[in-house]
């Protein structure tokens, strides 16, 4: 949690409430952990912190949510699929390579678009769900794993989003990004896209579109938040 604890401090110095949220890891000891499963223990956690926030004197009246990675995937489901049951309205999501959907031809960089076996067993583990390879590609599919996968919570409600994604990212898939940036295009969704075109998951080459990520998480707080 060290690197959450440098965002936080900065959140607090632009004058906002902020809270890290900590969830069940998959491990040996926790095998029925799931993006599902945590994503649950995040939204549960909500209601928590407005009332921890209220005891030290700070009436929440309204959120927005963000992380990195799995935590901006859990944003990211916050967000589009939970915000109707928090507790505040959310007003926006940011968050920074989170993957948002499940499908074999963008996980190249596992070779998951040329073994769907593979694919089947992977997914099966991150959504919960009893995944077989002749589902890809139907509506059966897509609704086994919409609990899992944000990008098919977006429609026209769908909360203001900033999202930076590395095109050479190994461990997400970049071409998930691309879906999700047409997503929120097609519903006409304010949201910012902003690709580190020489980076991976550490959005590591790109400093000047990093900065241009924090510039418009800020922007973003002050429109709508």
């Amino acid at each position: 949690k060290s690197d959450d604890k440098e965002m936080l401090q900065w959140l607090c110095s632009l004058g906002y409430v902020s809270a890290g949220i900590n969830y069940t890891l998959f491990s040996d000891s926790n095998p029925d952990t799931n993006v599902y499963t945590q994503s649950m223990e995040i939204k549960e956690s909500i209601p928590f912190v407005i009332e921890e926030a209220r005891k030290l004197g700070y009436n929440i009246d309204r959120m927005a949510i963000g992380g990195g990675s799995a935590g901006g995937c859990h944003a990211l489901l916050y967000a589009y699929r939970d915000a109707a049951d928090s507790p505040v309205p959310v007003k926006m999501v940011f968050e920074a390579v989170g993957p948002s959907s499940f499908y074999p031809e963008d996980w190249k960089s596992y070779g998951l678009d040329k073994d769907s076996e593979a694919a089947a067993n992977l997914f099966s583990t991150m959504t919960g769900e009893e995944i077989r390879p002749e589902m890809f590609g139907t509506a059966e599919y897509d609704m086994l794993v919409k609990a899992s996968s944000a990008l098919l919570w977006v429609n026209d409600n769908t909360v203001p989003t900033v999202m930076a994604y590395g095109t050479h990212d190994k461990f997400q898939p970049y071409d998930g990004a691309v879906r999700l940036d047409a997503a929120l295009t097609k519903y006409n969704i304010p949201h910012e896209f902003i690709v580190h075109e020489h980076s991976g998951h550490g959005l590591q080459n790109d400093n000047k579109e990093y900065v241009k990520y924090m510039e418009k998480i800020v922007e973003y707080f002050d429109k709508y938040m």
